[in-house]
């Protein structure tokens, strides 16, 4: 049956885009040429992009609701400006960067309205070689959790996580790359902290989701390509808001022990890293 046309949609995909023109292009032909019965609309939000972003999207994509900033407001702003207009029962925050398979994003959709204790979920992220991609999902990073990544590191030389699990499980975080979240979750929890520029962003936004009861789940069975799910640790730039943003995390969330415990930390935890 048809869905009268002032129906809210069922999902609200928005983007976040900064100089990838391209990438872009490819993400939202994916979106739209996906097999799906899923009402949905899709929120482009331009970080003050110089390719001609706009004005592509404007062309090619009439139907997507494009917000076009003066500036570069950063990643979490700018996703608050989408989620601040979208209409759907869900958000899916979505990388410019990501390629969406047929049915990923009905089947997440499914699995939510499946799960109504979710307050978020998360797919398989694939990188262009077909491979999962490490740290789709995690936990807290406490003081215990980064001390048993790092003694798994040096002592057993394997990752703390099956990043190839195909078992569906409760997580503390689900990556933002790709992440569906509830409407009455957001509305409990508030939208992304705009003080962390990048990373922990999605940590943040998970641990808010729990603290008010919700649960998050990694989905291993449904998957999208992140083409930009690769290391960063030849990217200075990217480790040192990294870490910075892993000390803003502590302030807000741990006390002064756990805090201490980084400052202490911080230079081993750096040696075996990889983010």
């Amino acid at each position: 049956m048809d869905r009268p046309s002032h129906a809210l949609p069922d999902l609200s995909v928005v983007i976040v885009n900064w100089n990838t023109a391209a990438l872009l292009q490819n993400c939202l032909q994916s979106i739209f040429t996906s097999l799906s019965a899923l009402s949905m609309e899709v929120v482009v939000v331009d970080n003050a992009s110089s390719d001609d972003t706009p004005g592509q999207i404007k062309q090619n994509w009439p139907q997507v609701r494009l917000i076009e900033n003066a500036d570069n407001r950063g990643f979490a702003s700018a996703n608050n400006q989408g989620l601040a207009i979208s209409r759907g029962r869900y958000v899916a925050l979505l990388n410019s960067d990501t390629l969406v398979t047929s049915q990923a994003l009905s089947q997440l959709v499914a699995f939510m309205d499946e799960h109504p204790e979710a307050g978020a979920c998360g797919p398989c992220l694939l990188q262009p070689n077909g491979q999962p991609q490490a740290f789709a999902f995690g936990h807290d990073p406490t003081p215990g959790y980064l001390f048993r990544r790092g003694f798994t590191h040096l002592l057993l030389r394997r990752p703390l996580h099956n990043w190839n699990t195909d078992q569906t499980q409760m997580v503390d975080w689900v990556s933002g790359a790709c992440l569906i979240a509830r409407r009455q979750a957001i509305e409990q929890a508030g939208p992304l902290d705009e003080s962390i520029f990048m990373y922990f962003e999605d940590n943040d936004w998970c641990l808010r989701f729990r603290q008010c009861g919700w649960k998050i789940y990694y989905l291993p069975t449904v998957a999208i390509t992140h083409i930009g799910g690769q290391s960063r640790r030849q990217n200075p730039a990217a480790q040192a808001a990294y870490y910075t943003s892993l000390r803003y995390f502590y302030r807000k969330h741990y006390g002064w022990l756990s805090q201490l415990w980084l400052t202490v930390s911080l230079p081993f935890y750096r040696r075996f890293n990889r983010i």
